[in-house]
């Protein structure tokens, strides 16, 4: 009777890991291709003066800042480059306790000529706060119809603003998603989970709305922000779900371009992601009412995407434990082996890295990191030992 139960868990554990993996991603490219979003009509504004300018949305672009000084130039050229109406264009940085010499650089670059007609206010505050609070604090004082939320180190493609406008029009939209993309990272695995995160992101708009943002650059209409917790982790994912929790759609744009400068190495990766795992736990938990019927398509994502990768782990241990108990059957055998092979192969490239530096190699490092980081993540919400202060992951 154990063997049959231990039988049943494995089975089961193994279907819901391959479903998550595969199974998901492969409905998804399915049910894309049968029900297609529909394409904005998009046409390139050109930097000149046109009749349509008066039925642009007022935009304020939020920058929150926290010792910033390798990138806060290059961000803010960029963000003067953008092709929108000048009347209708703000741009807050919010420099949050800043150690460095964020501000002075900001202070400087926003009197070169490139941004002369290009309004920018940044607000230096002397106690570091933490993100979230920043934000807090900073959308109590915009009135625009529209707030963007990006990184310092990430350039945003010079017609986004322009391309969201013309989304925003439709009254149902309540958050539009930009495609990140990294500008130079040797780490393979990351490539390849990014551009999967992408299409995946795609796809689940089609089902009713995107799970989330990256908080890269992503648009929302102001009246729809809720003030967040002061604990909260993952604020990119907190705020766009609570307004698709109220009936907006969050719309995924791939031609809205955030390029990510800054790299990461191995180890300051994985903190993000312990991070990050940490928010994944938090927000399932707050948003768990997400998960019922009544939300239809979206919680069928939910579950599908967040809800199992916050399970995969256990899930994981369960398919091991079980597999061992019953390695005297010639089939669990078989699963114990290569389950061990998995695990050898990521421990070794992670050790080993110039040994095992094949692209499978470290597609599975990173796809295994990824789960152990989602397991400790986790635990550590769960046990109070992450808080939602942001710090900086220095390189």
């Amino acid at each position: 009777m154990m063997d049959l139960m231990l039988s049943i868990i494995f089975v089961l554990c193994s279907l819901l890991v391959v479903y998550h993996h595969v199974g998901y991603p492969i409905f998804l490219n399915w049910y894309s291709r049968h029900h297609p979003l529909k394409s904005i009509k998009h046409k390139v504004r050109g930097y000149r003066a046109l009749k349509s300018d008066r039925r642009c949305l007022t935009v304020t672009i939020l920058i929150p800042a926290y010792n910033e000084e390798q990138w806060i130039a290059d961000k803010i050229r960029n963000i003067a480059s953008l092709d929108y109406p000048r009347n209708k264009l703000k741009v807050i940085i919010a420099c949050d306790g800043c150690s460095d010499n964020t501000v002075t650089i900001a202070e400087q670059t926003i009197q070169e000529a490139i941004c002369a007609d290009t309004h920018f206010e940044i607000r230096a505050f002397t106690q570091n706060q933490g993100k979230v609070a920043l934000v807090n604090q900073q959308l109590k004082t915009i009135s625009s119809d529209i707030i963007a939320l990006s990184d310092v180190s990430a350039l945003i493609s010079i017609d986004a603003l322009w391309i969201a406008n013309k989304h925003f029009q439709n009254p149902h939209v309540g958050v539009v998603n930009g495609h990140y993309q990294l500008f130079n990272s040797h780490n393979e695995g990351e490539n390849r989970y990014w551009q999967y995160q992408s299409k995946v992101k795609m796809n689940e708009a089609t089902l009713g709305s995107t799970l989330g943002a990256h908080g890269a650059f992503y648009l929302f209409r102001t009246h729809l922000f809720e003030e967040m917790e002061a604990n909260t982790i993952n604020d990119d994912f907190m705020i766009p779900m609570t307004i698709v929790r109220k009936g907006y759609s969050a719309i995924y744009e791939p031609n809205m371009v955030a390029l990510e400068l800054e790299p990461t190495n191995q180890e300051n990766d994985f903190r993000r992601r312990l991070r990050i795992s940490a928010g994944n736990m938090q927000q399932a938990i707050r948003l768990a009412d997400m998960f019922l019927p009544k939300y239809r398509g979206i919680a069928f994502a939910f579950m599908s995407g967040k809800g199992l990768r916050l399970l995969t782990p256990y899930l994981l241990i369960m398919c091991f434990v079980s597999s061992v108990w019953l390695i005297e059957h010639p089939l669990f055998s078989v699963a114990v082996v290569a389950q061990v092979a998995l695990y050898t192969i990521a421990l070794l490239s992670y050790y080993l890295p110039y040994i095992f530096c094949h692209k499978t190699c470290k597609v599975i490092l990173y796809v295994v990191a990824g789960h152990y980081a989602n397991f400790i993540g986790g635990l550590r919400y769960l046990f109070g030992l992450e808080s939602g202060k942001w710090s900086r992951v220095d390189q």
